[in-house]
């Protein structure tokens, strides 16, 4: 393994050591990378210097930062303190926790990494059962969560860097060669699924009547349920209140910790817009323009008369305006594997998969060893014994209105997309030290001037 202790490990001590508020402090944007240009008037600068590419280990702490960092804690009531009546109290979709925060610890954000040698999908590793910042447990891990799915940059063809690709200046120093860019999409479905039932775990009375603002806001496959009073039929909520379920923010989180850890390196860290996400991931709308690039796979659904009043889509040749991702394959392998068809034979079977994976038999909450590991003594046992799962009725609502979107809108979400792209992307790279020093007063930190005695040999 190339790791080179007397000076790499003295970058990962610093980096250890460097206190947050500083970081955060004196955190800016750095995008000028090693053997980049700046066509700026009389600020105008040509690097003398070749592109520097980030080191393995250098790349290997940011790509730890996207994966597991242990196990979180069901900190909740397990009852209502107004009559004692048990409340639900298992929402969470994963016991894994990351670096930032997630709703119902949905985790679906997915991570892609961009270099010059490839672009790569990065598995969700098992948390390590220890800190993974020594340099070669980190780069061996790093090196375990990489899977290659196009061999070289992910880019637009050369000659095409204008917009819709890229946006104004960025596409001057936007995924330039010796740049690494860490890519998030996010998995909303399951999600979607899920925070649909713990919506309606709430008391009698205090579940909503979900209509579809996208359908005249008619019921959402939910007269029975407001019919016979499950629902509050005078309590109504368009599903497209709901957009995403907050699920997106995981995204924003991980990012601006990844920029400030990056930042915390002596690296620069820009957050800014990608490629077009919709090219980017290959829509059959750019498809022919822009090629497949990441070659998601992606649906369309079929034109209906009312598609012309529900979502301005004035003619069958227009379907395509309402296509949308459900997954990513590689080598025959499903990387992203969105709830809905036609990764699942019916929303049914879509809904009962989530559900499994909680309360099934291999499910999340039938994982007494993983309770042990969280809680002390026997309190894993009684967690697992006392905290309420979902009752049947809303399993069922759910899935009536899951079938619902899949039959009215031939999507699911419908309000939403299955797979949502931020659209932003963190590029890490080597400064051009002699850029910020000639042209700003403090361009750069001490862990910037002193990143390559630090870091490299």
């Amino acid at each position: 393994m190339d790791i080179k202790p007397a000076t790499r490990q003295e970058g990962l001590r610093e980096l250890l050591t460097r206190p947050l508020l500083e970081t955060i402090w004196k955190r800016r944007t750095h995008r000028v990378s090693r053997g980049a240009s700046v066509p700026a008037g009389s600020m105008s600068y040509r690097s003398p210097h070749p592109p520097m590419p980030l080191t393995e280990l250098e790349e290997a702490v940011l790509i730890a930062l996207t994966g597991c960092s242990g196990l979180t804690m069901p900190d909740r009531p397990f009852e209502d303190p107004r009559d004692g009546e048990p409340i639900m109290a298992k929402p969470n979709l994963n016991m894994t926790g990351r670096t930032a925060g997630s709703p119902d610890n949905a985790q679906g954000t997915h991570f892609f990494m961009i270099n010059d040698t490839g672009t790569y999908y990065l598995k969700k590793l098992p948390p390590s059962p220890e800190l993974p910042f020594d340099a070669g447990t980190l780069v061996e891990r790093a090196r375990q969560a990489k899977v290659r799915v196009l061999p070289g940059r992910l880019d637009v063809r050369e000659g095409m860097r204008d917009f819709p690709a890229y946006l104004d200046s960025n596409r001057f120093l936007s995924n330039l060669p010796g740049t690494t860019l860490f890519l998030p999409v996010v998995d909303l479905s399951h999600q979607y699924i899920n925070g649909l039932m713990y919506l309606l775990t709430q008391p009698d009375g205090a579940r909503p009547a979900l209509v579809d603002d996208r359908n005249f806001y008619r019921p959402a496959g939910v007269s029975k349920w407001i019919k016979n009073g499950f629902l509050n039929r005078d309590l109504k909520l368009p599903l497209g209140a709901l957009g995403p379920m907050r699920t997106q923010v995981e995204a924003d989180l991980l990012l601006q910790n990844m920029m400030l850890t990056a930042d915390a390196m002596g690296l620069g860290a820009w957050i800014h817009a990608t490629i077009h996400p919709q090219i980017m991931l290959g829509d059959p709308k750019f498809s022919r323009a822009y090629g497949r690039m990441l070659g998601f796979d992606f649906v369309t659904p079929p034109f209906r008369l009312a598609d012309i009043l529900r979502w301005q889509v004035p003619l069958p040749k227009y379907a395509a305006l309402r296509s949308h991702p459900v997954g990513l394959r590689a080598g025959g392998e499903h990387l992203i594997r969105a709830a809905c068809p036609p990764n699942y034979p019916s929303m049914t079977a879509a809904v009962e998969s989530v559900v499994r994976a909680k309360f099934g038999p291999s499910g999340i909450y039938s994982d007494e060893k993983t309770f042990a590991r969280i809680y002390q003594g026997d309190y894993g046992r009684r967690y697992l014994e006392e905290a309420e799962e979902y009752d049947r009725p809303v399993i069922e609502c759910v899935r009536d209105v899951c079938t619902y979107l899949h039959d009215t809108h031939g999507r699911f979400p419908a309000h939403t997309d299955a797979i949502h792209v931020p659209g932003i992307w963190l590029q890490a790279h080597h400064v051009e030290p002699e850029y910020y020093a000639k042209f700003f007063a403090n361009g750069t930190t001490d862990a910037h001037k002193r990143h390559a005695e630090r870091w490299h040999a």
